[in-house]
Order: C-alpha cells, then sequence, then structure tokens
C-alpha cells in the first residue's frame, strides 16, 4: 500500500507538471490570439455577415461596422422602398470600392480589407455584396406567415425534446446511484493506508453520489438555459435575444475556461508546494520518530524532546507553505480576501492570547524537564501522578483517584515539587520524613533506636541506606525529633507514610515512650499511664493521689525556719 501510495503520488506530480506546462503554452497562445483579435463583425438580423478589421478614413474599425449595420436596418424597415437585385451595384474608386444602393453608399472595401483577406478588393467587395443581397432576402422571407408555422412547429418539437431528456435523466441518474449502492465494499473499496483508514467505503460511495447529483443539477440547468435561445431563435422578432443569452453563455464558459487554463501554472506551483512540504514532513517524522525509540541519538538532545520538537517544526513548515501558497490562490490579492484574512488576524489575536500564554509555557516545562508522564509531583496544592501533559495543560490524578488539569501559565508560575525525577534520572532514592516531639525525660538515644527500628519495619522503606534521625529543634515542653528513610516507590508515598506512623507508634509503645505530639500534659500523681495497657506490665496499677495533712506542712516549714 506504501508503494502504490507513493506512486500515486509521482504520477500526481508528473500531471500537475505536465497540466503546467500545458497551460502556459496555452496562455501565450491566448494571449497571442487576443492580442491580434481586432475584427468586428456587422450583425444583421441576429447573423454576422462579415467582419470589418481596417479603419477605412477617420472611421474605426468598430465605428464602419456599426455604421454599415445602421444603413442595412433603415433599408428594410422602409416600407416604400422595393428591393431588388439591380438596386445594388458596385463603384470602383481604384484604392476603394463602394458597395451601393441605389447610388447611395452602403459599404466601402478597402485595399488594406483585401490584403487582410488575401483576395483582391473587387472580389472582397463582391462576396460583401452576395452576403447582404442573401441577408436582405432571408430577412423579408423569414417575416412570412410560414415561418412563424415553422417556428411554432420547431418549439413544439424542441419542447418534446427537452421533457424526454428530462424523463431519460430520471431513469439514467436513479440507476446510477443504485450501480453505485452495489459497488460498495467491492468496486468502491475503502481508502487507506496500512491501518488507517482514511476513508470508509460507505462515505467514499456517497462522496460519488453526491459528484453525479451534481453532474445532474449542471447538465438540467444547461439544457434549460440552452432551450431557451434556441426556442427564440425560431422566431425572427426574437432572434437577437436568443443570439445575446447564448453569446452570455458563452462568454462565461470562455471566460471560465481561460481562467482555469491562465490559473494552470500556479496550480503547478502549488503542487509543488504540497509535494516538498508533505516529503519534508514524512522525513521529520521518521527522523525524530528514530529519536524517541533511541535509535538515534544526539548530545544534550532527549528523547521525550523528539514528539514536542517535531509537532512544532510542524507547524512552523505548514506555516511557511502556506505563506508561500498564498499569493498563488485565486483572488489574493482582491479587497474581500484582504477583509478576511485581517478580521481572522484580529480574532486570533483577540482570542488567542491564553492559548499562545499556555502553549509557551507548555514548551518551556518539556524543555527543562520539569516533570515527565508518570511522575509524582507536587504543583501549588495538588500533589498526585502526572498523567498526560500537553502544550496547553497539565493533568494530575490525586491519591484520591481526582483528575486535576492545570493549565500550563499556572504551572509555569508556580513551584514544582518533583519526587521522582532523582530517582528516574540518576537512580537516586526519595527521603521520606516525618517529626514528632518527645519529652526531655526520655534519652535522646533511646528515641533515635525506636525511630530507626520503626522505620526499618516499614515496607517501601530501604535498609540500606540505612534510615537517620535528626533533632530539629528543642522546644519549650519537648523535642523535635525527624525520622528520615529511604525509598524507590515514590507513587507509594502515602502508604509509606501511614505504615511509618503506624510502626513510629507500636515501636514507641513497646520501649515504654509516651508520644506527646501534639502537646499533651497530664498529672503524673493519681493518672493512668498513655500506654496502651498491652504494653504495661500485668502488674501496673494506677498510682494514687499523695494526701498529706496541713499541720504537717506547717510544721514542716517551722522547722525550715530554724534551720
Amino acid at each position: 500500500m506504501k508503494q502504490k501510495l507513493q506512486k500515486f503520488l509521482a504520477l500526481l506530480l508528473t500531471t500537475i507538471t505536465l497540466m503546467g506546462i500545458l497551460g502556459a503554452f496555452s496562455h501565450n497562445l491566448i494571449a497571442q490570439d487576443s492580442a491580434s483579435a481586432t475584427k468586428f463583425p456587422v450583425i444583421f438580423d441576429g447573423n454576422t455577415l462579415f467582419y470589418v478589421q481596417r479603419p477605412s478614413g477617420s472611421l474605426a474599425p468598430e465605428e464602419r461596422a456599426e455604421l454599415i449595420r445602421e444603413r442595412l436596418e433603415k433599408i428594410v424597415k422602409n416600407r416604400d422602398v422595393e428591393i431588388n437585385d439591380q438596386d445594388f451595384d458596385l463603384d470602383n474608386k481604384g484604392d476603394v470600392v463602394i458597395i451601393l444602393f441605389k447610388n447611395k453608399t452602403l459599404a466601402t472595401v478597402t485595399t488594406e480589407d483585401a490584403k487582410l483577406a488575401d483576395v483582391s478588393t473587387e472580389i472582397l467587395a463582391e462576396q460583401y455584396l452576395q452576403k447582404i443581397q442573401e441577408a436582405i432576402q432571408r430577412y423579408h422571407l423569414e417575416r412570412q406567415p410560414f415561418y412563424w408555422i415553422l417556428g411554432i412547429v420547431l418549439t413544439v418539437v424542441t419542447t418534446i425534446l427537452l421533457i424526454v431528456t428530462l424523463k431519460i435523466f430520471d431513469k439514467i441518474f436513479p440507476y446510477i446511484y443504485t450501480l453505485l449502492n452495489d459497488w460498495r465494499d467491492h468496486i468502491i473499496p475503502s481508502i487507506r493506508i496500512q491501518n488507517l483508514e482514511l476513508l470508509s467505503s460507505e462515505n467514499l460511495t456517497k462522496i460519488c453520489e453526491g459528484f453525479v447529483r451534481l453532474v445532474r443539477i449542471i447538465l438540467t440547468l444547461l439544457i434549460l438555459y440552452l432551450f431557451i435561445p434556441l426556442v427564440l431563435s425560431f422566431f425572427p422578432q426574437t432572434r437577437r435575444i436568443g443570439h445575446l443569452l447564448f453569446d452570455y453563455l458563452m462568454t462565461a464558459i470562455n471566460l471560465v475556461g481561460n481562467s482555469l487554463v491562465s490559473y494552470l501554472p500556479n496550480i503547478f506551483i502549488i503542487g509543488v508546494i504540497i509535494y516538498l512540504t508533505y516529503y519534508t514532513l514524512r522525513l521529520l517524522k521518521f527522523i525524530f520518530t528514530e529519536i524517541e525509540n533511541e535509535n538515534l541519538n544526539f548530545p544534550g538532545f532527549y528523547p521525550e524532546w523528539a514528539q514536542p520538537t517535531y509537532r512544532l517544526l510542524n507547524w512552523i513548515i505548514i506555516a511557511l507553505a502556506a505563506v508561500f501558497t498564498f499569493p498563488y490562490l485565486p483572488g489574493f490579492n482582491s479587497p474581500a480576501f484582504r477583509g478576511v484574512s485581517a478580521f481572522l488576524a484580529l480574532l486570533f489575536t483577540l482570542g488567542s492570547t491564553g492559548v499562545v500564554s499556555n502553549t509557551v509555557s507548555g514548551f518551556v516545562l518539556i524543555y527543562t524537564r520539569a516533570f515527565q508522564v508518570g511522575d509524582i509531583v507536587k504543583i501549588a496544592d495538588a500533589t498526585g501522578k502526572i498523567l498526560e501533559k500537553t502544550l496547553l495543560v497539565t493533568r494530575i490524578q490525586t491519591v484520591k483517584n481526582v483528575v486535576i488539569t492545570i493549565p500550563n501559565s499556572v504551572v509555569i508560575s508556580s513551584n514544582v515539587v518533583n519526587y521522582s525525577a532523582l530517582s528516574r534520572d540518576t537512580h537516586s532514592p526519595l527521603i521520606i520524613h516525618t517529626t514528632i516531639t518527645l519529652g526531655y525525660d526520655i534519652p535522646w538515644r533511646t528515641v533515635h533506636e525506636t525511630l530507626i527500628k520503626a522505620a526499618k519495619a516499614t515496607p517501601h522503606i530501604l535498609s540500606e541506606p540505612s534510615p537517620f534521625v535528626w533533632q530539629t529543634s528543642l522546644n519549650d515542653f519537648h523535642i523535635s525529633y525527624e525520622i528520615n528513610g529511604y525509598t524507590f516507590e515514590s507513587s507509594k508515598m502515602m502508604e509509606t507514610y501511614s505504615d511509618l506512623h503506624q510502626n513510629i507508634q507500636d515501636k514507641c509503645n513497646e520501649a515504654g515512650i509516651e508520644i506527646l505530639s501534639p502537646q499533651y500534659s497530664a498529672l503524673r500523681d493519681g493518672n493512668h499511664n498513655t500506654i496502651p495497657e498491652n504494653y504495661l506490665p500485668e502488674d501496673y496499677v494506677s498510682p494514687g493521689f499523695k494526701i498529706e495533712p496541713v499541720t504537717n506542712l506547717l510544721n514542716l516549714n517551722k522547722a525550715n525556719r530554724k534551720h
């Protein structure tokens, strides 16, 4: 399939090249023909008699043609004058031959006209005279009642042919629609590139049906339009209108055809731009895919940069291709095109400020390697695993299975704490820590030993390197101890903290240490110990309150005064 696609693209490029060459050649021929086309027709009763190409005296060619037409119409409209062939004559003046009607000038033929026709002046004048006489005879003949009857008959026949043609359309086109549906999945296959379906057989069949319907509409409108001037041409009084409508159609067709032919070089250039852009993008995709798969390495360029860099270059190349293509589009310099371009530019400027900010922030986050998908991070108040990082937003999954979407502009302006970066890049373990406060009456060496035992008993905390304890502060009523442990399981950090806290409680209870976090006050005389009962001796009894008489205290004070 890949080879077929490449062959098709090569054939398409070759076709576009040939069309461009032929288009340029045809454009030159049309330009040359239009440059030499200075002929002006003498039209009488809707028919062209001959052409005038050269001036005569002070009269321009178009003025000569119009003057001949006016004289002929004046002759045929004057019913008081009988017209015979003997009324026409030729007067040879040497360099000019004058065509006369009843000794009045009807037209002139100059030597310049004869040179262009490649005949003598007299022969050209006789040809003109013969065409004038035939046109006048035809004019009078077609005004007879017989021609009215003939025109009506031809109109009826033409109308019947029109109805039959439309009925044939009603039979042919539904058959084509049925045939296209029968060809689905057989003759009309799906368009695929390897396992990617670009266009299904059903959608391709619908496109073909739409094209056939469009052809039917165009043909129907064309036949209806041709029907009107054809019917009008059956009657002399309306023949000129019919010819005028037909000329409008032919002028439009010529205009569209000439525009298409003259536009072929632009199509060729656009095809070359698209061809080069397509294969440039394919080459870049191949290179960056190999970099991402680590089959191709460049010092200082990380594999995770491959796809973002490819997308960035993709946008730049497509934008450059669009800039190069726009000048060759039809109507590029028109005011409407400029107005739409200015409106779209203003709309993009006003509406894309946040998008551009997030996109730039996304590129900064990618190329600074702040985090990767799967890392455990803390961004602002959100802590969790990176699910997705795009050019616009970053998505985090918290331990509560809540997905938080953060715009990249917010991420770039916040502190990003990455718990997985060193473990991923340098295989260095993460240090987790927690703080408890204990009283001054407990030996600090005992506390250190107890907390280290609790850390080693915690799953996911490494025994080597060994956990360690820092005394972070000496407070008014207690000391702050911070236990630190190494782990590679940053994704299970919350579970590890929970297990560590449980083990700290168990180990402190086993060592007979009361945890005074937060501040806890108790009257030791007469109060039960706060350690759970299963950690206390079996013969433990809560102490009672010590009560002494007031007289004993007075005697004790007197004795102290004597001494």
